[in-house]
């Protein structure tokens, strides 16, 4: 169960496990009843997790209160992580019934067996209620009182199709067996408890494997849970201390040992070594860290012993976030899933007007009772709608689950349905597309100007920025063994740069268009400016403010590098006919430059220059126009508008927290190959979708005319019914053999 903190909050979020579900009609009824609690504002129910997420106005005892309204549904309030706690369970676990129904059932069946190979013969009537009876009414319990459930509620669901059409099977063979004489088969009537039985028992081994599928499907949340390690070796007064993972504390001192998990999130202090992060980022090679890296709990320890000071933990770690992302999105409904919610909604009652047609439309043709009867039957089995339900979810969590492994994490649903249809990704360039590291490639000081006075003097102006340009100038000072002093009044201009005081001189560092919209001429500076700019550097200008105006002092020079990957990232995508280009605070002189270096056409308006932090949303607003689906990678907290914007925002796992935030996807590895990768992982998801609903409505569409026109009897049709749901769960299983 999760809730947030109800103080700093309007509203809470709980999530409930929930036993007993069994089909499409059943999260409706579900969610409808937890909608009904006051204070409800949003109830979404899975079935393939067997969970609610329900989001309401804290209040007095509503917890209590959901659970009871599950609880007069008809169904089971429960943990939220029941499904994946019974994952480590026997595989056998729950087959006894199964087993106890073949058992009963066999000897029902082999009758019908001889008939094959012409040998004519049946149980007595007798013995066929012997052994149909416990099977119709012990292990088949539970469709009476989910299906009595349902009917109070005025609703239908697989349960009432199931226990309305096999007690119809069973009550028209007592019928007779007792009633009907005995001029058939030697004075034997024809009975029908074979039917009854192995359609329950077919039913039962149904839900079985369906339930065993599920369990796999958690497999990647149980992988991620299983990397806290629950022990850590803390450095107290008294030298190593084992203590439990949950008792460390923020700021405390670990030892690592080689070969063991990080527990939690930290920098290292002493040591060195290389961290295996492949189950967090999908990375296979190990990464060195050295004094001052981050560190993140769940990787592995190399070959080195380290010691690591904490910087987060419980749900503050990076861990914890990624396991909720996945939770989160395998418990979100997507949107193919609400329409499929309003069909089951009416399913149910369609089908018992179907087979109610189906008895007397072959009554009204002359035909027996036990025959009309038997295919009404054949009707209400083959239509319950459990593929139908489990069709969309269970592609979903596979698909999240497989993306996850290799180090993408979908945050909702909607993302992952949308994000097959882009057909343009537009990139931030700075962290995303390159390094993100610039560095100072030139420093050119006016005439008469003492430059390592001035280098000084911007670093002491940078010295309490972020910018990536500013830790660029800090460190070539610190190269150089300048000294930094502390400025005074200095502010930020979004955008543009900075100002402030640096003794007793006030200067100014920013763009060059800065420059030019307060009247500044570069003056001797101007011929430099134009080469670095024919070069693609970024360049900033360091003016000091003075009684005779704006003086220019320093031209500094930035440059960075393309990512490893980048171009062939960009080309993957152009090769699938999708159009790709570069968001840039930059010059346009820079940014054509570094494009070009990355295989973006400028020409061709792949490269949009100059644009402020602020108006990135802007423009991926306008890329959205003319129907076309845009995704927007990026890595900052520039970014956040933008890839809020787009249809889908996918983050730079090494960004900020905020990007990630905003965006639907999160790359961990920070990788732009994975761009493509996040495409292709929807696009087979939602292939999978589409392929688990055509055959769930296939069984539907073709087994209820069969089976009203005579051609299915009950056996068939309870085997086509329960063969739907499992193969519903393997077409999704088949996900997790997925590589980017």
């Amino acid at each position: 169960m999760n809730t947030t903190n109800p103080s700093s909050s309007p509203a809470a979020t709980l999530d409930l496990g929930i036993g007993g579900m069994t089909c499409a009609s059943c999260v409706t009824r579900v969610e409808k009843a937890l909608k009904k609690v006051p204070g409800v504002t949003e109830a979404t129910v899975n079935l393939a997790t067997e969970s609610a997420r329900i989001r309401f106005a804290p209040g007095d005892q509503v917890e209590a209160r959901l659970r009871r309204a599950v609880r007069d549904a008809g169904y089971e309030p429960r943990a939220a992580d029941a499904l994946a706690q019974e994952a480590d369970e026997s595989p056998w676990a729950g087959f006894a019934p199964v087993a106890v129904g073949l058992a009963l059932s066999l000897p029902l069946v082999l009758p019908m067996l001889a008939d094959l190979v012409g040998v004519h013969w049946m149980l007595p009537p007798w013995l066929q209620f012997v052994l149909a009876t416990p099977v119709q009414f012990i292990l088949g319990a539970r469709f009476y009182k989910a299906g009595w459930h349902a009917l109070k509620a005025l609703t239908g669901n697989m349960d009432l199709l199931v226990a309305i059409g096999t007690s119809a099977g069973w009550a028209l063979s007592v019928w007779l067996w007792l009633f009907a004489g005995h001029a058939e088969h030697g004075g034997m009537p024809h009975l029908y408890f074979e039917a009854s039985a192995v359609v329950v028992t077919l039913v039962l081994l149904g839900k079985w494997l369906e339930g065993r599928a599920k369990r796999q499907t958690t497999a990647a949340i149980r992988a991620l849970h299983a990397l806290r390690p629950d022990v850590a070796h803390l450095m107290s007064v008294e030298g190593e201390v084992d203590v439990p993972v949950a008792e460390v504390l923020v700021g405390d001192r670990l030892v690592v040992r080689p070969g063991e998990r990080l527990p939690v999130d930290g920098s290292l202090l002493e040591g060195h070594t290389q961290v295996d992060e492949s189950m967090l980022t999908g990375e296979p090679l190990p990464v060195a860290k050295d004094a001052g890296a981050r560190l993140t709990g769940g990787s592995i320890n190399g070959e080195g012993r380290i010691v690591m000071q904490v910087d987060a933990v419980g749900g503050e770690t990076v861990l914890a976030h990624i396991i909720r992302l996945v939770e989160d999105a395998q418990a979100a409904k997507a949107p193919i899933q609400r329409l499929v919610d309003q069909v089951s909604a009416v399913f149910v009652p369609v089908v018992l007007a179907i087979a109610l047609l189906t008895l007397l439309g072959w009554l009204w043709t002359g035909a027996p009772t036990e025959a009309a009867v038997i295919h009404a039957v054949a009707v209400l089995v083959i239509a319950c709608p459990c593929a139908l339900g489990l069709a969309t979810p269970a592609a979903i969590m596979a698909g999240t689950g497989v993306a996850a492994k290799h180090g993408i994490l979908i945050k909702d649903a909607q993302a992952l349905e949308l994000a097959h249809r882009v057909n343009v990704v537009a990139f931030d360039k700075t962290g995303t597309l390159t390094v993100g590291q610039p560095r100072l490639l030139a420093f050119d000081v006016a005439d008469g100007q003492d430059e390592p006075a001035l280098m000084a003097v911007v670093a002491s102006l940078q010295s309490g920025s972020e910018h990536p340009l500013a830790r660029a100038v800090e460190r070539a000072a610190q190269a150089r063994g300048l000294a930094v002093q502390v400025p005074d009044n200095v502010r930020a201009v979004p955008g543009r740069g900075s100002e402030g005081e640096v003794g007793v001189a006030s200067y100014l560092i920013g763009s060059l268009r800065w420059m030019d919209e307060l009247g500044v001429a570069l003056g001797p500076l101007a011929p430099r400016a134009a080469a670095l700019q024919q070069q693609g550097a970024t360049l900033s200008l360091l003016v000091q403010r003075t009684t005779a105006g704006l003086t220019p002092c320093a031209l500094l020079a930035f440059g960075d590098e393309p990512k490893p990957g980048a171009q062939e990232a960009l080309a993957a995508l152009r090769a699938r006919g999708i159009r790709t280009l570069m968001i840039s605070g930059d010059n346009r002189g820079a940014a054509e430059a570094m494009a070009r270096r990355l295989g973006l056409r400028p020409e061709e308006g792949e490269v949009l220059a100059e644009v402020l932090p602020g108006d990135k949303a802007a423009q991926v607003a306008a890329l959205k126009q003319g129907g076309r689906v845009v995704a927007m990678v990026g890595d900052g907290v520039n970014d956040a508008p933008a890839l809020a914007a787009a249809d889908v925002g996918l983050a730079m796992g090494n960004g900020t927290d905020v990007a990630m935030h905003a965006a639907g996807i999160t790359l961990m590895r920070g990788d732009p190959r994975l761009v493509a990768a996040a495409l292709e992982v929807s696009r087979r998801t939602v292939a999978k979708i589409r392929q688990n609903l055509f055959w769930a409505f296939i069984y539907n569409v073709a087994g209820i005319p069969l089976a009203a026109l005579g051609y299915l009897n009950p056996v068939i049709a309870g085997a086509a019914m329960a063969m739907s749901s499992v193969s519903v769960m393997s077409n999704a299983l088949l996900l997790r053999r997925w590589r980017p």
